[in-house]
């Protein structure tokens, strides 16, 4: 953000979380960010610092001589046909030998709007520590991401969710099978993702070894029974609606000995590992959560 831009207020970050899912338009949106414009702050500074800012968030470069990245596009004939994704690699993996090596796997799964440049970011995050990763785009079916998180989540909106899930169950067991995969897999994703990663883990059963969602809705209760992968569950503790379900998926999780834990960050907001929206990114708590998410990986994936 822009330090000559003075912090926006949490009302005004919640008018963003309202506005990014879908429940409020753009138009909407602008007009209620008039009555935090003051001070000097006018209504497009206001939004330059909710706005997301891939550029300056971007953590590995697509160009980064570390990686070997590629869009794949498979088959899906449950879902839409087809879908298309961002597929890594480490080089290092792959110049000791002429055979490449098998890593493990993960599915890294956007929030509501389709692959946008964070979540390529994050799959690259994943291959520098020795995964290979595949983030998916839901919104393949309508052209893929469209450029920016308003337009995309506009096309996300409009397509089938059922046919959705089927998509990214496939990509799932796509990079499940491929000769460049050690065979083990997990899933994380943030948002929509973080439900879609827990959705995987009742479809998968044991083809899934771990799950790590953040903020995302739990499975309904009669599918719970379902699940074998090892989930890692985080919630910011100001996103309370997402927050208060994780006791009782604990609970169920718990009655049929998956193993599992469970965190919720203090003063974390709905989207708090997201680096790309600065308002909303808790460094402290996006930081543990993620040396976590890797800590469980490593133990139940590439193990």
């Amino acid at each position: 953000m822009d330090p000559k831009i003075p912090k926006p207020p949490s009302e005004a970050i919640e008018l963003y979380n309202l506005f990014i899912h879908g429940v409020i338009s753009r138009r909407a949106f602008m007009e209620g960010l008039q009555k935090f414009a003051v001070g000097g702050m006018t209504v497009a500074a206001l939004a330059q610092a909710l706005l997301p800012n891939y550029a300056q968030a971007q953590q590995v470069s697509k160009t980064d001589d570390r990686i070997k990245a590629s869009y794949e596009t498979l088959t899906s004939p449950q879902g839409n046909g087809s879908i298309k994704g961002y597929l890594v690699r480490p080089v290092s993996a792959d110049t000791r030998s002429e055979v490449p090596t098998k890593l493990p796997g993960i599915i890294v799964i956007h929030e509501n709007r389709g692959l946008n440049p964070h979540i390529e970011d994050v799959a690259r995050r994943f291959a520098l520590l020795g995964f290979m990763a595949f983030a998916p785009d839901g919104t393949t079916s309508l052209g893929g991401f469209p450029g920016d998180d308003y337009r995309g989540g506009q096309l996300f909106a409009k397509i089938d969710r059922q046919k959705m899930t089927e998509d990214m169950v496939a990509a799932a067991r796509w990079l499940k099978a491929r000769p460049d995969c050690s065979g083990q897999i997990g899933a994380t994703g943030f948002c929509y993702g973080g439900g879609m990663a827990n959705t995987l883990a009742v479809r998968l059963g044991t083809d899934l070894a771990a799950a790590a969602p953040f903020y995302g809705g739990p499975p309904a209760k009669e599918d719970i029974s379902k699940i074998k992968a090892a989930i890692l569950v985080h919630h910011g503790e100001l996103d309370t609606r997402l927050a208060t379900t994780w006791p009782a998926y604990d609970a169920e999780l718990k009655a049929i000995n998956v193993p599992r834990e469970g965190y919720i960050y203090p003063n974390a907001v709905h989207g708090f590992h997201c680096d790309a929206t600065p308002e909303r990114f808790n460094k402290a708590a996006a930081d543990l959560a993620w040396g976590r998410t890797i800590d469980w990986f490593n133990k139940y994936v590439r193990a």
